[in-house]
């Protein structure tokens, strides 16, 4: 599967999509998302799904919450965003283990007024499920099914959306790309054009939202509202045996970093000079939006590329699928009063590089 190939049409919700509650919800869902042979049995419209992995394949299971003013803001979000961003999230975590997608489950609270369309116009949860289903369909998972639940005013506030997607995939037992996996000596890889595109964006969204209202669709070179899931090029990594270890970039790279470290119990060392910065980022400096491209790659988050790491004598390719392949750095025994991970600027000047990207119930403070 090439990322970069267009998004494949999907069925248009029917003229009742959403104006007569939960049942109707539900009923057009399941018109829009056939049932289709293979692995998913059964989906929408029973008590439970029923999925039937290949023979000698575990299951790989994730889940994230997508929550409205931590994930996302309607006033600054498309619907069609917000929707491709929460299955993207899933998808993410699929491509680090390596593992095939097979279903997606969706449970989704919303305000009742998001559910009704204004003269004539697709309601916002038509809208969302174009998003979301337009990268189900590229990336072949069905929607096999969820929960919906309104979401209530509180205090004279409207209420908020919560979307919780769990992925489901498939990888050979014992296969599966984990984080522990990392070996002093490999060496550090990262997909991608380049890091800090999706918060030199998220600036601009800031900015001036008004932007961006009009990509409804999801299109290259939008990393942080339409951001493209590495499926196939982990599944490459996990195929060809070429990685050993692996995670995708969700919280930053020097926070994400910091996560592959502990859990293989080793230390890394990333070179500055050679990390890809995506132009977007370079915007941002030039504008003043931020005050470093380095550290809105190193720190800025979402990017959802995939950070591995590979024996050196492995020969890695320069592209996987159309996705360009970079090498960054290498791992290392922890040593006792020694940092975790260290950065290697210009000038051979060595410096600890902290965890500075997003972490829930502390906040961000990347630059």
């Amino acid at each position: 599967m090439n990322a970069r190939k267009p998004y494949p049409p999907v069925t248009k919700a029917p003229s009742n999509f959403a104006p007569h509650g939960e049942l109707a919800l539900i009923a057009a869902l399941r018109a829009r998302n056939p049932i289709k042979p293979g692995k998913l049995r059964l989906g929408i419209g029973d008590d439970c799904a029923i999925l039937r992995p290949n023979a000698g394949d575990e299951l790989a299971i994730t889940t994230d919450f997508s929550l409205e003013n931590v994930h996302f803001r309607r006033d600054w979000h498309s619907p069609e965003a917000i929707g491709h961003r929460c299955l993207a999230r899933g998808l993410s975590d699929l491509a680090a283990v390596g593992a095939k997608p097979m279903a997606a489950f969706l449970s989704l609270a919303l305000p009742k007024e998001l559910t009704a369309r204004h003269r004539g116009k697709p309601a916002w949860v038509e809208r969302f499920f174009d998003g979301l289903l337009a990268l189900a369909a590229k990336m072949n998972v069905p929607l096999a099914g969820g929960d919906t639940a309104e979401s209530p005013a509180h205090k004279g506030k409207a209420g908020l959306v919560a979307a919780d997607i769990v992925l489901v995939g498939g990888v050979k037992r014992g296969r599966a790309l984990l984080r522990s996996g990392a070996k002093p000596g490999d060496l550090l890889y990262v997909t991608g054009p380049g890091l800090g595109g999706a918060g030199a964006e998220l600036l601009a969204l800031e900015r001036n939202p008004s932007r961006f209202t009009a990509l409804k669709v999801a299109a290259p070179g939008h990393p942080h509202l339409y951001p493209e899931p590495r499926i196939a090029a982990g599944l490459r990594l996990r195929k060809r045996g070429l990685a050993t270890a692996a995670i995708d970039l969700s919280d930053g790279l020097s926070t994400d970093l910091h996560h592959l470290c502990g859990e293989s119990g080793l230390a890394a060392e990333i070179d500055a000079t050679v990390v890809p910065i995506h132009p977007m980022a370079q915007l941002a400096e030039a504008a003043g939006w931020a005050r470093s491209a380095l550290q809105l790659a190193l720190h800025g988050g979402e990017d959802y590329e995939l950070l591995f790491t590979a024996r050196p004598q492995t020969k890695i390719p320069r592209e996987l699928d159309g996705v360009a392949i970079h090498a960054i750095g290498r791992m290392s025994k922890m040593r006792n009063g020694k940092p975790a991970v260290t950065l290697l600027e210009e000038g051979k000047a060595v410096s600890e590089l902290r965890a500075r990207g997003w972490e829930h119930f502390r906040g961000s403070s990347s630059d």
